[in-house]
């Protein structure tokens, strides 16, 4: 076993502190990294505090992972030592469904494996996460990352990235479309920045008038204050796509009341609780309500390198790791510009 070191929450709700621990040795198909930055995404702070129920003690968080490759196993033939390379939300998945056999991982529909809070295929072994100094992946979960972009600023990529590049894709969005992104936060911004580069028409939604200055440097055309009556009424039946990042309760009719003949919304985000949905609010405009989950490994790695050609990286706060718990409680006032990252020099 290899030893590691990281940061864990020990029980539910419990900060997070030193932890040592140990990775797998190097199979034939690993790949070894030593972890340079990781992401912190809000869905950490949701299974440090068990808000989504199954949470596994102790948890070492972090999916949104790149570094340095430092051993590769002797039948792995796509990466070499001394490359950087990314780690994502999953490290494995049962690869024979058939969600897995068309690159759609994240649907496994016998068990993937999560980058943390998971247990390995054996239905036993825990993962542990990015928030640590090293980490041990089959290659068939390693990416890998452009030279020519800032690694900070690429890590949460691996999540907020996909997240939002998946269904622009998925739904193939492009000139001529009008989208409306709700909520301008660590996944808003990147839909922003993802569907703007894909020539779709940006318009921000948002109930802070103070951000309208950003979401237009970020590429939005236009900007919706969500609390202002006379704003709402001129966007109805206007959005051919809406990006909802938002996870905090909110009244989904009205957002759908802003959707055209056939127009979608597409939920990114968790609210604690399930939303009531006016049902003519979709009969009469035959509006959809869709979700989607991250993105598999081919499309992530796709996600990447569109990214590198087009220079689109995450705008965010690099800070110690002793700076973690006082990072999520930002985070959950939204005092965050617009992600933080980790700088694991300082473990």
């Amino acid at each position: 076993m290899i030893p590691a070191k990281g940061y864990a929450a020990q029980e539910v709700k419990a900060p997070l502190a030193p932890f040592d621990f140990e990775r797998r040795e190097v199979g034939p198909h690993d790949v070894a990294i030593d972890i340079q930055y990781c992401g912190v995404c809000h869905s950490d702070v949701h299974q440090v505090r068990d808000e989504w129920g199954g949470s596994i003690f102790p948890m070492v968080p972090g999916h949104e992972i790149v570094g340095r490759i430092t051993r590769v196993g002797e039948q792995v033939n796509k990466f070499k030592e001394g490359e950087l390379a990314g780690v994502g939300c999953l490290v494995d998945s049962c690869r024979t469904c058939a969600s897995c056999t068309q690159g759609f991982e994240q649907y496994c529909e016998v068990h993937w494996v999560g980058t943390y809070n998971s247990v390995e295929m054996d239905g036993k072994t825990p993962t542990y996460g990015g928030y640590s100094d090293r980490i041990v992946v089959n290659e068939d979960f390693v990416l890998r990352i452009s030279e020519k972009l800032a690694p900070e600023r690429v890590a949460p990529l691996l999540c907020a990235g996909i997240t939002t590049y998946s269904p622009l894709r998925q739904w193939k969005v492009g000139p001529g479309h009008r989208v409306g992104v709700l909520g301008l936060g660590g996944l808003g911004h990147m839909a922003v920045k993802l569907a703007a580069s894909m020539g779709a028409e940006v318009t921000v939604l948002s109930t802070s008038p103070k951000k309208e200055a950003d979401a237009k440097a970020l590429g939005a055309q236009k900007f919706v204050v969500t609390n202002e009556e006379e704003a709402m009424k001129g966007v109805q039946n206007y959005f051919d796509f809406i990006i909802n990042t938002v996870s905090a309760p909110l009244d989904l009719n009205a957002y759908l009341a802003m959707l055209r003949l056939d127009g979608t919304m597409i939920l990114l985000g968790v609210p604690p609780e399930a939303p009531e949905i006016q049902t003519f609010n979709l009969i009469l405009k035959r509006r959809r309500i869709a979700g989607s989950l991250i993105g598999g490994i081919q499309e992530t790695q796709e996600m990447l390198d569109y990214c590198a050609e087009h220079n689109l990286m995450s705008d965010v706060e690099v800070i110690s790791i002793n700076q973690i718990n006082g990072a999520y409680e930002r985070m959950i006032k939204g005092d965050v510009h617009y992600r933080f990252v980790i700088d694991m020099a300082t473990l």
